[in-house]
C-alpha cells in the first residue's frame, strides 16, 4: 500500500487551504496521492493523474466508469524514445476530464484515493512575462556598430550598448550581452541549432524571421495527413497546440496551424495575441545582415547560417497556456530537434517552497522539461538547454517553473545596468538580461527592446483601435525579453562549440553559461520608478544586491569559456593595470616576459589608447609593438576608451630568466598565453561596492 500526503504549491498554503477545504473533508491522509496545485488559475473540467504504473485498457475503462471521468494520455509516445519516455514517467500521465457540473476539488480528492494513481495535478494556466505592453513603431535609426548592415541594429543597445544618452538618461555603457565582437570574429550562429519558442506563436512568413524558421522535413504543407507519422498533422513549422485536436488517442493531432493575430473585442478593449512569441523569436534569430530591421543574438550572418527557429504555440487570443498544453509543447521541441527552448511564461504568484518533492513525484511540467533536457539534439551536448523568464511581479523569488532548482530563469535590467522595476529576483533567479523598461525617456519605447512583430496585429488595449498596425518591429520590456537574450546566447554558444568541435555535458554548458557574466553588484546609484500613471517614486536597490543570479550573461566570456581561455576585464576611461595570475598563474609577477601582441580587432573594438610606460630601467616592460599595451610587474597595462571585447596573446619564459636551448645555457620554456579582455564602463570607483 503506498503512502502519500497531499502536497501543495501555491501562494500561500492558506490560500489554497481557502480554495479546495471543503465542511467534513479530510485533507491529510496516509493514504492519499499527493494533490498539486501550482497556481490561482486552474481548468475547471479537468485534472491531471499520474499512475503508479502505465495502466492498460481495462484498468482505464474501470477508473472512468468509477470516477465519472474521461481518461486521455498526455503524450504521443514518439518511436525510439520509449525507455525515455518511461524512464521520466511520461507514459503514465493522464487527463482526466469530467462535465463542468461536477466540482474540479472533489474530483480531484476523489482519484487522490485510488491506489493506482501516484499524483493528482490540477491544470494551472500559464501567462506570457511580458510586461506593461508592445509598442509597435517605427524606430529612429540610430548608427549600427559596423558588424551588419541591418538599418535597426544600432537601436538595439541591448546587444552593444555605446551610453547614448538618448537610450535612457541614465543609461550604463555595457549594459548589454555583448554579441558585437563575437559576430565580428568568432560565429554569428549555425542552421543545425534549433531554438523551440514555446510561446504565442512565430509568424514564419516575416521578412526577418522567413529565412531562419525551423521547417520539419518530413511533412508537406496543407495536404492533411501525417507524412512524417510523428502524430502530428501538417507540423510544418512547429505546431500550435492550442488550436490542435484529436478525436482518440490513437489518432494523430491535427488542425494545429500556427498563428499569430488572433484577437477578439471585450466592450471597447481590443484582447489577444500580442506578437509576444514572434518578438521573442527576433531576439533569439531574426535574420542579419540581410539589410532588413533588426538582428538576432544567433541570426547568422545573412549567408542563411542562422541558427533555427521553431514555433511551438501554447497561447493563442485568449485560450492556451494550461500544463498539459504546456507539456506537449516542450516534448514536441525535443523529439523534432531543438537543441534549446525559450519559455516567456509562468505562473503568476506561484512559488515552489520544496523542490526536491516536486523533484521525487514529478509534476507534469517538470517531466517533460526534465524529458526535453535529457534528450541530445546536437553534437556538442548530451542533452538539451531549458531557459526560462523568471517573472515580472517584483517578488523576492523566481516563478514556477523556472523557479525549479535545475532549470536556468532569467531576471531583467534596464539599460541603466539596475534590475528593472518589474523583475523578479533572489530565490530562484539564476542569471540576468537586458529585459528593457519603459519610461527612461519621453517616447516610453527607445529603452524597451526592439524586435520582430506581427504587421497584422491590432493596437491591442486601445479603445477602439481596430486598425491594424501594419508594423514589422515594435518595442516590448519584460523578463520575457530577458529570456530570449540568453536563450539566444546559449544557441550561439552551442553554434560555437560545433565549429571548434569540442563537446561538453549538459550540466558543464550549464555551469559555463551560468559562470559567464559581468558583475552587476558594481553598479550604484539611485532608480526612479515610472508608473503607469507616470508618475516618479524611488525604487530602493539594496533588496536587489547579490540577488539577481550570477550576473548579466555576456556571450563573448561564453565563447572563451567554451575555447578554454582565461577573460580579464577591466574598466574604460583611464590607464591601468590588470593581474596576470589567472593566465600565468600566482608567479606572473616574477615572471620574465619576451612579447605581447595585440591585435588590430582588438585595439578596434575597445578602442585602446597608446601608452608608454614608465620607470624601465629599473622595471622592465615588454611592449606591444604599435604601443597599444604593455607588461610590467607582472601585470597588463591598458587604456580602453569603449566598451568591447578581444583577445590577446603573451608570451613569457617558464623555468628561468631566458629561454634554454642547444646552444644556450641552461633556460626556461616559451610560455605563450592567449587572453581574452573584456572592456566594460566602471562603478565610478567611490567604494561603496554595490547598491548602496
Amino acid at each position: 500500500m503506498k503512502s502519500f500526503k497531499l502536497f501543495l504549491v501555491a501562494i500561500t498554503s492558506m490560500a489554497f487551504f481557502s480554495c479546495v477545504q471543503k465542511e467534513g473533508m479530510e485533507l491529510v491522509d496516509e493514504n492519499m496521492a499527493p494533490i498539486v496545485r501550482l497556481g490561482e488559475d486552474v481548468l475547471s473540467d479537468v485534472v491531471m493523474v499520474k499512475f503508479v504504473s502505465a495502466p492498460d485498457e481495462s484498468r482505464l475503462q474501470e477508473l472512468e466508469t468509477e470516477y465519472g471521468v474521461t481518461l486521455e494520455k498526455v503524450f504521443k509516445s514518439t518511436p525510439g524514445r520509449e525507455e525515455l519516455e518511461r524512464r521520466f514517467g511520461l507514459d503514465r500521465w493522464y487527463e482526466a476530464s469530467f462535465s463542468e457540473a461536477d466540482d474540479v476539488d472533489t474530483k480531484a480528492l476523489k482519484l487522490s484515493r485510488d491506489r493506482f494513481i501516484e499524483m493528482v495535478e490540477y491544470e494551472s494556466i500559464y501567462r506570457n512575462d511580458a510586461q506593461d505592453g508592445v509598442y509597435a513603431a517605427a524606430p529612429v535609426t540610430r548608427a549600427g556598430n559596423g558588424v551588419f548592415n541591418d538599418p535597426y541594429l544600432g537601436n538595439q543597445w541591448h546587444y552593444k550598448n555605446t551610453g547614448n544618452a538618448t537610450i535612457s538618461k541614465s543609461v550604463k555603457a555595457g549594459a548589454d550581452v555583448n554579441v558585437s565582437d563575437v559576430w565580428a570574429t568568432l560565429t554569428c550562429g549555425d542552421p543545425d541549432i534549433i531554438v523551440a519558442v514555446v510561446d504565442e506563436g512565430v509568424k514564419y512568413t516575416h521578412p526577418d524571421l522567413a529565412d531562419n524558421m525551423w521547417t520539419n522535413p518530413g511533412e508537406i504543407p496543407g495536404n492533411g495527413i501525417d507524412d512524417d507519422a510523428n502524430g502530428f498533422i501538417d507540423d510544418v513549422y512547429g505546431f500550435n497546440f492550442v488550436t490542435a485536436s484529436r478525436n482518440k488517442s490513437s489518432d494523430p493531432w491535427g488542425n494545429g496551424a500556427i498563428s499569430w493575430d488572433k484577437t477578439h473585442v471585450e466592450g471597447k478593449q481590443v484582447k489577444g495575441d500580442s506578437g509576444h512569441g514572434t518578438h521573442c523569436a527576433g531576439t533569439i534569430a531574426a535574420v542579419n545582415n540581410n539589410g532588413k530591421g533588426v538582428c538576432g543574438i544567433a541570426g547568422g550572418s545573412g549567408k542563411k547560417d542562422g541558427c533555427r527557429i521553431m514555433s511551438c504555440q501554447i497561447f493563442s487570443d485568449d485560450r492556451g497556456g494550461s500544463s498539459s498544453i504546456t507539456s506537449r509543447a516542450i516534448k514536441y521541441a525535443a523529439d523534432m530537434g531543438a537543441s534549446v527552448i525559450s519559455c516567456s511564461f509562468g505562473i503568476s504568484r506561484a512559488y515552489s517552497s520544496d523542490n526536491a518533492y516536486i523533484k521525487n513525484q514529478g509534476t507534469v511540467e517538470i517531466d517533460a522539461i526534465h524529458y526535453f533536457e535529457a534528450c541530445s539534439n546536437n553534437p556538442v551536448l548530451d542533452g538539451n538547454i531549458a531557459i526560462f523568464a523568471a517573472g515580472n511581479e517584483t517578488h523576492d523569488f523566481a516563478h514556477y517553473p523556472g523557479a525549479f532548482y535545475d532549470i536556468i530563469s532569467v531576471s531583467a535590467f534596464g539599460p541603466d545596468f539596475l534590475p528593472t522595476f518589474y523583475t523578479n529576483y533572489g530565490p530562484g533567479c539564476n542569471i540576468s538580461a537586458p529585459g528593457g523598461e519603459a519610461y527612461h525617456v519621453t517616447n516610453r519605447w527607445d529603452s524597451m527592446v526592439l524586435s520582430t512583430l506581427p504587421s497584422e496585429l491590432p493596437q491591442l488595449g486601445l479603445e477602439g483601435a481596430y486598425n491594424k498596425t501594419g508594423l514589422d518591429y515594435g518595442f516590448m520590456n519584460g523578463t520575457s525579453m530577458a529570456c530570449p537574450h540568453v536563450s539566444g546566447v546559449v544557441a550561439l554558444g552551442l553554434s560555437y562549440a560545433k565549429k571548434l568541435g569540442k563537446k561538453f555535458s549538459r550540466d558543464e554548458f550549464k555551469r559555463m553559461i551560468l559562470a559567464s557574466v559581468n558583475d552587476i553588484d558594481q553598479y550604484i546609484g539611485s532608480k526612479l520608478e515610472k508608473t503607469y500613471a507616470y508618475s516618479q517614486s524611488p525604487l530602493k536597490m539594496a533588496p536587489y544586491y547579490h540577488k539577481m543570479g550570477t550576473g548579466a550573461i555576456d556571450a563573448w566570456r561564453l565563447m572563451m569559456h567554451i575555447e578554454g581561455l582565461p577573460t580579464l576585464t577591466s574598466g574604460i576611461g583611464r590607464q591601468q593595470w590588470i593581474d596576470l595570475t589567472s593566465a600565468f598563474g600566482t608567479a606572473s609577477v616574477s615572471l620574465t616576459y619576451l612579447s605581447i601582441e595585440v591585435p588590430a580587432e582588438t585595439v578596434a573594438s575597445m578602442g585602446l589608447q597608446k601608452i608608454t610606460p614608465t620607470n624601465t630601467d629599473k622595471y622592465p616592460a615588454v611592449m606591444d609593438q604599435n604601443g597599444y599595451a604593455f607588461v610590467q610587474f607582472g601585470r597588463l597595462y591598458v587604456h580602453p576608451t569603449a566598451v568591447g571585447s578581444g583577445k590577446i596573446s603573451i608570451s613569457a619564459v617558464g623555468g628561468g630568466d631566458h629561454v634554454g636551448g642547444d646552444n644556450n645555457p641552461p633556460g626556461g620554456m616559451v610560455l605563450t598565453q592567449s587572453v581574452s579582455l573584456i572592456a566594460r564602463d566602471a562603478d565610478g570607483g567611490n567604494g561603496t561596492g554595490g547598491w548602496l
